[in-house]
């Protein structure tokens, strides 16, 4: 890589060339420890003397800027930290606009806390130790050599064709979702998929629907792109479809497993929101995001296998099936948004990586996918029935389960007047992490209650956890 130099004419060649690194180092664009060009070498690029080159490395060696080491070269010296000069306050005509970006905030960031808990009850977080490495580096070898065999061009903003096939066959044997390669649309991650439709179909004050609680990240979404967020409570059997108003464009739900509360849609519940969808001409998002891990006797198949109307864009997620950092994920999309979410994604990125698509291909099609879930189904039915135990026995004086089927996490519901903020500090003290559902509402009043997610904590550790809960609350009453 050859440094960037510009000299100008013939004259003062070595003072040129002096001033542009002494300007590089001191400003940090030439870090302390790197390793300056042999002055033959610069001065051949430069097409100066090497005379020229030695003078300023001279110079700037003598102001203890360089440093020559025998044998390896000449470095940069490193100095004493210096206090960057601030920028000129120049009022930004769109600083209304950057002000509200920074008040949204970054909704579910974790809190960085000083130590990690030992037990950690984190929602949407799995466990690696569990996941089968050694089967996705074969598939990730064979992604490499599917790439060094095509061309350079860049790939299909709708995803590589053996990807969308290989998602739809999963997601009709796991979901029952009814479509085709053609109907996929891969993205990376569930957040780009809803952030796709969501562009296509929001216009700065048009309505959009949502369950309260609800999942914060699509709320901040749909508001950053203009939308009037109607906040739609929810009973034991989902969304409250008589109170979604006119006019609404776009209606956002988690049919199959609610977020966070954790219930299901009832059927008689998801074909009366079907009905109000097609009554005002609305696309249904419906994010099913970790409902591949279900312990139903008979599970509910998605909302999208009953649509006749072509309303409802099926949103899912690898994040949680395999790994959160390969963010990748999908929209099954009905026939009028498939070709704009295409223009929307090819603007946006282009496409996701080929590499990623290749080996998530693989993977599944070679039965992984299925077998890890499987896996994974087991231990977290274990986990989950496990702390269903404790919160109907020793802990049932505090906390009533939420009726859940789905998933990897189930809320608690707080009984009496509990101060489940207080609790939720004096368990991290135990070193328990402990989350509350406060910050999924939004306008309906909170239901003070805890959110388990039970993906990331090992069986073993459930009792011990649970056990330092107890006595905590036993110690406030």
């Amino acid at each position: 890589m050859e440094l960037h130099i510009t000299l100008h004419g013939r004259k003062h060649l070595a003072d040129q060339l002096y001033r542009q690194l002494r300007d590089a180092i001191d400003s940090g664009r030439l870090a302390a420890g790197s390793q300056l060009p042999p002055t033959r070498l610069l001065a051949e690029q430069l097409g100066v003397s090497r005379k020229t080159v030695a003078e300023a490395y001279s110079r700037l060696t003598s102001d203890n800027l360089l440093s020559g080491q025998v044998g390896r070269g000449t470095f940069i010296t490193p100095q004493p930290l210096a206090q960057a000069p601030s920028a000129r306050d120049t009022p930004l005509a769109s600083a209304d606009t950057l002000a509200r970006w920074r008040a949204r905030g970054i909704p579910l960031g974790r809190p960085a806390l000083a130590q990690p808990s030992r037990y950690d009850f984190v929602g949407g977080a799995s466990s690696k130790v569990h996941f089968p490495f050694d089967a996705w580096r074969q598939c990730a070898q064979h992604a490499l050599r599917q790439c060094q065999r095509t061309d350079t061009r860049y790939s299909h903003a709708q995803g590589l064709p053996e990807l969308r096939e290989a998602i739809a066959r999963h997601i009709a044997f796991a979901r029952g979702v009814r479509c085709t390669a053609a109907d996929v649309q891969v993205s990376n991650g569930a957040q780009q998929a809803l952030d796709l439709i969501a562009r296509v179909l929001i216009e700065p004050g048009c309505t959009v629907a949502m369950e309260d609680p609800g999942y914060p990240p699509a709320r901040h979404l749909f508001e950053a792109l203009g939308a009037r967020i109607r906040h739609v409570p929810v009973d034991a059997q989902g969304i409250r479809v008589d109170l979604i108003e006119d006019g609404t464009r776009l209606i956002y739900v988690t049919p199959s497993h609610q977020f966070p509360l954790g219930m299901p849609m009832s059927l008689e519940r998801r074909h009366a929101l079907l009905a109000r969808a097609a009554q005002l001409g609305a696309v249904i998002i419906e994010d099913d995001y970790d409902s591949e891990f279900r312990y139903a006797a008979r599970p509910t198949d998605a909302l999208q296998s009953l649509d006749e109307h072509g309303l409802v864009a099926y949103v899912g997620t690898f994040s949680k099936t395999v790994l959160p950092e390969l963010r990748l994920g999908y929209a099954i999309l009905p026939p009028a948004l498939q070709e704009p979410v295409r223009i929307a994604k090819q603007l946006s990125d282009w496409h996701t990586s080929t590499l990623s698509q290749w080996t998530l291909a693989r993977f599944i099609s070679e039965g992984h996918l299925l077998k890890h879930i499987r896996r994974c189904h087991a231990l977290y039915a274990a986990r989950r029935e496990r702390i269903l135990q404790r919160l109907a026995g020793d802990l049932s004086p505090w906390f009533e389960a939420v009726p859940t089927s789905a998933g990897y996490h189930l809320s608690a519901l707080a009984r009496g007047e509990l101060d489940v903020e207080f609790v939720i500090a004096l368990a991290r003290k135990v070193e328990v992490g402990l989350y509350s559902l406060a910050p999924f509402y939004s306008e309906v009043t909170p239901k003070p209650g805890l959110l388990l997610g039970f993906g990331a904590i090992e069986l073993l550790d459930i009792d011990p956890a649970l056990d330092r809960l107890r006595d905590t609350l036993q110690s406030l009453s």
